[in-house]
């Protein structure tokens, strides 16, 4: 690496001194696929002499292996899969200086099925360089990274017309581009839009001016990168410590791990616990390398306070005068990042820079069209679209407005099942409407209603494809446990829609929306000491493990009714099948709708075997049973 001048040997403690002091600035790279981007950071870092020798050893040898010239763009791609189809995959970050600034590169995937990985990228970043193939002009990849980057707070944006030399250096391309970016753009708050023409294969106008644009008078990439002027400093941003662990090594210390994420934090300074109120002071710093008399935002220490207050995992030690929101609903915009589509009702774990709760999408208020910016009516989000959602969570958590503080803005939904990331978000606000809503006590509660019936409650859910025969076999079941004198209630899918649920039609979102409202009712009954039977076709795994989460622990009891699709559409008591075959009924599940069958079921009923009154039967010795157990 040459591109650093040479230091004298008594002149090393200033230039160390003088490096530590540089400003950093973090950016990314982003754009649609084979626009150019591991390319152009590749050329930057070798024209830059910024590469050091053994890595230029080992691109040439690849390049020789392959029959090519060095592929600069191996320099940033280093996963296998990443070198042998071309693309990038997961984000490659890179630390270079020059000696005007310090950087750090994040490299980000163009592919649309990696864009959670442009999000990971994007979310530290002050500035981003959107690359756009000159041949190709502004994509729809091109719109959902600059609206993504935009979202996730950056404000500063260099728009890269790559490929320049491909389009023989005419500025009528380089116009034409910039000019439609920059109408996209206006909506979108950058700070600062650059716009500069490049070839990051041959390296005009990355390092150094090009000869080949004479008609462009700005400044090269490089030499823009270290003289943007970044956002002025802000007036310091309350302090913020999300609590990661508590620390007892014995039982004289009790510490409060973590980073501090925003502001500084000194001994001696009162702090509040966000979430309860408490107060307390600090009593000691800790770090691994000794105690500390303050601590400032990205400093990893350990706070001791002066009281034993009860502080755990995900709660927030702050100042009072600056304390966060502390809810449990809000606004925010969403990022989907999964395959299957997030739909408003289902239940997903929330996860913030260190607390977790179960939360809901309680309404998708819009989704924001990419390429037009347009708010549009939607019931879902499908993979890679933004939307602005109320969310609810089961408990309330700490954090600030996005726009206010990323750390503490921000958070993941998180598969239930699978524990895979499925979404981003950054909170908007709370809805104020959260403080006027509270539990009230009442007197006469579920122990007094359940003795009074002498009985315990329950749930019976029953869930099988259309013509299984569960409704048959709850109703049955429902006299035999009536005529023992019981409290019961049947909730009947088809009786539910007449009424309750009428509104509904039967799409996916539809169907989670009816799953959601009849588990809540079922939540309802069983609080007034009944024995609820369910009988719905409740295709999905996740509404069906979200009602049995309503529920008490023990109360929620799964029954498969299990019959074969050939057999229902036989039996066909609605003559559903035969139009569902047809293709007169949409979304019909089995047919062209899809069923989750249980995997680990309280009751496994196959009733090709059996008549429906031996399986009631079957039911009511489960339930005698499963009551004395409990």
């Amino acid at each position: 690496m040459s591109y650093m001048p040479s230091i004298p040997p008594h002149d090393i403690e200033a230039q160390l001194a003088e490096h530590d002091n540089k400003s950093i600035l973090r950016f990314i790279t982003c754009g649609s696929v084979d626009d150019g981007k591991s390319t152009l950071i590749g050329r930057l870092l070798y024209d830059a002499k910024l590469i050091f020798e053994d890595q230029l050893a080992n691109l040439r040898r690849v390049g020789a292996a392959n029959g090519n010239e060095i592929d600069l763009a191996l320099l940033l791609d280093g996963l296998e899969a990443e070198r042998e189809q071309g693309i990038t995959i997961d984000v490659a970050y890179r630390y270079f200086a020059t000696p005007k600034r310090k950087f750090i590169v994040a490299d980000t995937p163009g592919h649309e099925e990696y864009t959670r990985n442009m999000v990971t990228g994007a979310s530290t970043a002050d500035l981003a360089i959107i690359l756009i193939d000159s041949r190709q002009g502004i994509l729809q990849q091109t719109r959902r990274h600059s609206y993504i980057a935009s979202l996730l707070g950056i404000r500063h944006v260099v728009l890269a017309v790559n490929k320049i030399d491909l389009v023989d250096f005419r500025r009528q391309v380089f116009d034409e581009i910039a000019t439609d970016y920059l109408a996209f753009a206006r909506e979108l708050g950058f700070v600062s839009i650059q716009p500069i023409p490049i070839s990051a294969r041959y390296g005009d106008n990355v390092i150094s001016a090009s000869v080949n644009t004479p008609w462009y008078k700005g400044l090269a990439l490089l030499e823009y990168l270290e003289t943007v002027d970044l956002d002025p400093p802000a007036k310091e941003r309350p302090f913020r410590f999300p609590v990661q662990l508590v620390m007892r090594p014995n039982a004289d210390f009790r510490g409060y791990a973590g980073q501090v994420a925003s502001g500084h934090i000194s001994v001696g300074d009162p702090v509040v616990i966000a979430k309860s109120g408490q107060r307390s002071t600090v009593k000691e710093i800790v770090t691994y390398a000794g105690n500390r008399e303050a601590a400032g935002e990205g400093e990893a220490v350990t706070l001791v306070l002066a009281d034993e207050v009860d502080v755990s995992r995900g709660n927030m030690l702050v100042p009072a005068a600056a304390q966060p929101y502390v809810a449990d609903q809000f606004q925010a915009h969403v990022i989907w990042l999964d395959e299957s589509p997030m739909f408003p009702g289902r239940s997903y774990i929330l996860r913030t820079e260190t607390d977790s709760v179960n939360a809901t999408v309680t309404t998708l208020k819009h989704q924001v069209n990419i390429n037009s910016l347009v708010r549009e009516a939607a019931k879902s989000l499908q993979m890679n679209e933004i939307g602005v959602c109320n969310i609810s969570t089961q408990s309330p958590i700490a954090f600030d407005a996005y726009k206010d503080n990323r750390a503490t803005g921000n958070f993941i939904f998180v598969d239930r099942v699978t524990n895979a990331t499925v979404g981003a978000g950054m909170i908007d606000f709370p809805l104020r409407r959260a403080d006027n809503v509270h539990w009230h006590a009442l007197e006469v509660n579920k122990s007094a209603r359940s003795a009074m019936k002498n009985q315990r409650p329950a749930v019976l859910w029953f869930t099988g494809l259309s013509g299984s025969g569960k409704s048959t076999i709850a109703n049955t079941l429902d006299r035999i446990l009536h005529a023992r004198g019981k409290h019961t209630y049947l909730l009947d899918g088809d009786n539910v829609r007449h009424g309750l649920n009428r509104d509904l039609g039967f799409t996916d979102e539809d169907r989670v929306e009816n799953i959601r409202r009849v588990a809540e009712v079922a939540k309802l009954m069983a609080d007034a000491g009944l024995i609820v039977l369910v009988s719905f076709i409740s295709p999905f795994r996740d509404e069906r493990r979200m009602a049995r989460e309503l529920m008490e622990e023990g109360e929620f009891i799964e029954i498969f009714v299990d019959t074969p699709i050939d057999e229902c559409a036989r039996r066909d008591p609605k003559g559903l099948y035969e139009k569902a075959f047809a293709g007169k009924i949409a979304n019909f599940t089995g047919v062209s709708s899809l069923y989750e069958a249980p995997e680990n079921p309280d009751l496994h009923l196959k009733t090709v075997e059996e008549d429906r009154v031996a399986l009631a039967l079957k039911i009511e010795a489960f339930l005698d049973q499963w009551m004395e157990e409990k």
